[in-house]
């Protein structure tokens, strides 16, 4: 039991979350908060304003590269292994990192988005090699060894199920046999799927998932006759934390590819204990492996640049960026440059964008994302079940995704204050909601949501910071995938962004970054 609190039953429980969901026990009015992560309203600045001014300075490098995320990073970091160290990294945000930055909130460092990366397997080498550069792999007596303080350490999940915390998020209280032998029989479904061959990280041969590529991931369950209501919460849920949409949404392949790319899918009394495969994670979520990348770059990183206009010319290539501070725009000339941007962004950037470019533009759709990090003075109690874990699902919300715990990783075992990273997915149509509505509006549907397995936490509640997402994620819908452009590499431009992938993931993103750098 933790911070003194005593035992309640289920039924208490209920009743008190109950309670919370009636509105009878909202945020400490004391609660401050606002938001935080993305800059939304420079981004729109794009499609809002058209009377930018003229250069009033002009700047020269060897290299630009727009788009300071994963892939942005990933390709300035290539190019300087080459020995190319006169780089411009241009981005929207003053600190790089894309999805992948981070905040602090009372001194607790906590993520903004991304959260943790899988071990990478032998398909991604570049991964591996940004880990052994960092100290987190090493060649121990003839075999690798990862960083034990990156891993994520136990209880690592647990679902708060039929009124009770449980471990592992496959939902196991009470279940029959019916929904067991569901779960055994899609377990062999995924290894009879694995042992193709197809499902790697990153993807190499994307023609050999068209075969999964038709259809939904909801489709391709019914017509196996996996209905099982507690098989397809679980799998539905797992496409949403991934990809922003749910199996009625996403491609068949995608649906499959959480498991069969990585760990597969361990059925209750397999050998191997529950869903966990080894995840690395930090308090500050990837801004780990962002802030490693960005910290040797210095002046090299502009941040608050807004890429107006990225241009081919016979010598060279011309990018024009509102600088946020000064209220000017600069033109940067370089020999090269990497476009390290969202498809919809680099399209309309990009001066006679290349039918490729355009195409991806037109047909990729964007999930939203929100992630409220809630600072709280306490940790929450802990009560019968499993007790609080690095991930925390509460089963029964289509939209939200459960949270993570910013200290979970912290090597002091004295309890105090925490900070709780909430996750949810809103979905595509919602996406202008997701930007509209004020932080309180988040704010309360994440503490009603976490009222119910927690009812003391509106009173251990201090600060909530809201960051918003409008294009968070592509979303790999059926034909998507097997209709994805090529990048249109030729000339002095170089594309580099998970879009080109149809998926969002830091080992895709890394990937094509690198290998854009190298080019």
């Amino acid at each position: 039991m933790g911070q003194g609190a005593p035992l309640i039953t289920r039924r208490a429980a209920l009743v008190a979350g109950a309670a919370v969901l009636a509105g009878c026990a909202p945020a400490r009015p004391e609660t401050s908060g606002g938001f935080s992560g993305a800059a939304v309203d420079r981004g729109h600045l794009l499609r809002t304003r058209a009377d930018w001014p003229a250069p009033s300075v002009t700047k020269r490098v060897e290299v630009v590269i727009a788009g300071a995320g994963v892939a942005g990073l990933a390709a300035t970091r290539a190019l300087r292994q080459r020995g190319v160290e006169d780089i411009a990294l241009l981005d929207l945000e003053d600190a790089a990192g894309g999805n992948s930055r981070a905040s602090a909130i009372g001194g607790i460092a906590c993520p903004l988005g991304a959260h943790y990366l899988p071990v990478p397997g032998d398909a991604a080498p570049e991964v591996q090699h940004l880990l052994e550069e960092l100290g987190l792999r090493q060649r121990v007596n003839g075999r690798w060894r990862y960083d034990e303080r990156a891993q994520c350490h136990a209880p690592q999940e647990r679902l708060f199920f039929e009124g009770e915390w449980q471990e592992g998020l496959l939902p196991l209280a009470g279940v029959g046999a019916t929904t067991l032998a569901q779960y055994a029989r899609f377990a062999q479904e995924v290894e009879r799927v694995r042992a193709g061959g197809a499902f790697r990280i990153p993807l190499a041969a994307r023609e050999r998932l068209r075969p999964w590529d038709g259809e939904t991931f909801a489709a391709w369950l019914d017509a196996r006759g996996f209905r099982d209501p507690q098989l397809r919460w679980y799998l539905d849920y797992c496409c949403r934390d991934d990809y922003g949409a749910g199996a009625g949404t996403v491609a068949a392949w995608a649906g499959l590819h959480y498991f069969a790319a990585r760990h597969g899918f361990q059925p209750p009394g397999a050998d191997s204990a529950g869903e966990r495969e080894a995840v690395l994670t930090w308090p500050e979520g990837n801004a780990f492996l962002t802030r490693a990348m960005a910290r040797p770059l210095g002046e090299r990183f502009r941040g608050g640049r807004l890429v107006l206009r990225i241009a081919e010319q016979r010598h060279g290539v011309e990018v024009d960026a509102w600088d946020v501070a000064t209220q000017r725009v600069e033109r940067w000339q370089a020999a090269r440059c990497v476009v390290a941007l969202p498809a919809f962004v680099a399209a309309r950037v990009v001066e006679n964008a290349p039918q490729p470019l355009r195409a991806l533009a037109l047909s990729v759709r964007h999930a939203p994302w929100i992630v409220a990090n809630l600072h709280l003075s306490a940790l929450p109690w802990e009560r019968a079940g499993m007790p609080l874990a690095w991930d925390n699902v509460v089963q029964g919300h289509d939209t939200s995704l459960g949270y993570v715990v910013a200290t979970h990783q912290a090597l002091d075992p004295a309890p105090g204050p925490t900070v709780l990273t909430w996750y949810a997915a809103p979905g595509e149509p919602a996406r202008g909601q997701a930007l509209q509505q004020p932080w309180t509006h988040w704010r309360d549907r994440a503490v009603r949501e976490l009222s119910v397995p927690h009812p003391e936490l509106p009173q251990l509640l201090v600060r909530v910071e809201v960051a918003r997402y409008g294009h968070a994620m592509p979303i790999p819908v059926p034909g998507a995938l097997t209709q994805l452009p090529k990048p249109p590499d030729s000339g002095r431009l170089r594309h580099a962004h998970s879009d080109w992938a149809g998926y969002s993931i830091f080992e895709e993103a890394f990937t094509l970054g690198h290998r854009a750098g190298l080019s």
